[in-house]
This record gives structure tokens, C-alpha cells and sequence, in this order.
């Protein structure tokens, strides 16, 4: 009786790990929906990128198997996708950025923002001045990136996360990762 309720839980357990991509439903259902618009394609999977442990600690943005994502479907790869949160004034925002095979960027969208001000950082116009940013390219709230009066605090988080990714990235292209 003992062992199956063990092998029972242990089942359990690995089928909870199996699931999904760690990332909240509300999150991953508005993740797929933007990927399929990007890539004008449908059932799209994300395969999660395993960056060592020791690699890892050199990037300026942590990578996880939660967090940055090798979008395809079948054979086909289309990009990748890194999915995270970001500071504002008393909360975090949910964001994602889409790169192509290239390791451009071609889509930035907030997910979920939290806060009464700041969510102009949401807008399609503001978030376009990431477009086209590839790795290796340095983004600044001072010098290439405009900011938004109210949302301060917002751009200049937003900015520094895309500014780390892209960093990141250009670490994992040299380390044969990407």
C-alpha cells in the first residue's frame, strides 16, 4: 500500500513538472497569442534554452527554463521569446520580447502592468523604438530610447531589462548557445 501511494505522488509530481513553461496561465495564454501574430503562424511551441550554470552567472539577465523560450513549430524555428518582469513604482509589469533568427528584435509588448500611472509604456509607438535592436546594440533611457513624462520610473526599467537581454544574448551567441 505504501509503495503505490509513494509511485502514486512521485507521478503526480512528474506530471507537474511536465506541464506547461512555469509561467502563469493568464501570462502564457497572451505570450502564444502575440507569437502567433509575430510569426502569422498557430500552434507554436516554446522550447525552453538550458544556459550552464556557470554561464549563467556572467550574463547580466538570468536565464531559466521559465523565462527564455526557442519559438518553432515542427522543424521550423522561428526565433526566440524572453518573457520576464520588470520594476515600477510599488509593483512589477509582465513584458516580452521577440527576436527573430537573426537575433533582432521584432516585437516588445507588455504582458500585464500593475500600476495607476506608467502604463504608457504599453503603447505599440513607445515600444516600436526597440524594433530592429539587435544584439550586441547597447538601449539607454538618455540617449536612444525617449521617455514618457509619468512613467519615469517605468521606461527606465523596461529599457534596462531589454538593455540586459540584449547583452545576454550577445554573451550566448559567443558561448555557441544561441
Amino acid at each position: 500500500m505504501r509503495k503505490s501511494s509513494l509511485f502514486f505522488g512521485l507521478a503526480i509530481v512528474t506530471c507537474l513538472l511536465l506541464m506547461g513553461y512555469g509561467l502563469p496561465k493568464n501570462i502564457e495564454k497572451k505570450v502564444h497569442k502575440e507569437l502567433e501574430k509575430v510569426f502569422t503562424e498557430t500552434g507554436i511551441q516554446l522550447n525552453a534554452i538550458n544556459v550552464p550554470a556557470e554561464l549563467n552567472s556572467k550574463l547580466p539577465k538570468e536565464i531559466n527554463r521559465d523565462n527564455f523560450f526557442k519559438v518553432s513549430k515542427g522543424t521550423t524555428d522561428f526565433g526566440y521569446v524572453f518573457i520576464d518582469k520588470a520594476p515600477s513604482k510599488t509593483a512589477q509589469f509582465d513584458y516580452m520580447v521577440v527576436f527573430n533568427g537573426d537575433l533582432s528584435i521584432v516585437h516588445a509588448k507588455v504582458l500585464a502592468y500593475r500600476e495607476e500611472y506608467g502604463g504608457e509604456i504599453g503603447s505599440k509607438r513607445w515600444l516600436k523604438q526597440f524594433i530592429g535592436k539587435t544584439i550586441g546594440d547597447r538601449v539607454d533611457h538618455e540617449n536612444n530610447i525617449d521617455g514618457i513624462a509619468g512613467a519615469t520610473i517605468s521606461v527606465r526599467s523596461m529599457t534596462s531589462a531589454i538593455d540586459e537581454i540584449l547583452q545576454s544574448m550577445t554573451i550566448l551567441k559567443e558561448n555557441n548557445v544561441l
